[in-house]
């Protein structure tokens, strides 16, 4: 088995790409083969792959990726909405719902990959239940 062919077993940490993984969770796909998908529904997580049988019932994502969606959307959207107004100072209701609507939007576009990719970097990392047991 050479390096590259990683979709099947259990790999030790050192062994698993933390780039790969953070993409392949990036994409929602499972952190070990990247073909199986990793969430069923909107941010639930499936318990094992469908693919290579690999658990995922051990991540720890929990608030993370509503944080760093709310750090990522308020970083982006603040500063604009700044610019926006000073700028071409439009009616304030017009303000409101351009930039209620690119802050839903982008969140609602975020949080599901933030969420996989954060299980991809735990898994990658042998964090939680994703590490050896040897």
């Amino acid at each position: 088995m050479t390096d590259q062919t990683v979709n099947i077993g259990h790999l030790r940490s050192e062994q698993r790409g933390l780039k790969h993984s953070l993409l392949r969770g990036w994409r929602r796909k499972c952190p070990n083969c990247g073909a199986g998908p990793l969430l069923r529904g909107y941010l639930k997580v499936n318990d094992v792959c469908t693919v290579c049988r690999e658990e995922l019932f051990h991540h720890r994502a929990d608030d993370g990726p509503a944080y760093l969606t709310i750090l990522i959307v308020g970083h982006l959207m603040a500063p604009s909405l700044h610019i926006v107004f000073v700028t071409w100072r439009p009616e304030p209701l017009t303000l409101f719902t351009i930039f209620a609507v690119g802050c839903v939007g982008l969140s609602l576009y975020l949080l599901p990959r933030l969420k996989g990719a954060m299980i991809g970097f735990q898994w990658a990392k042998g964090m939680g239940g994703f590490g050896n047991d040897d």
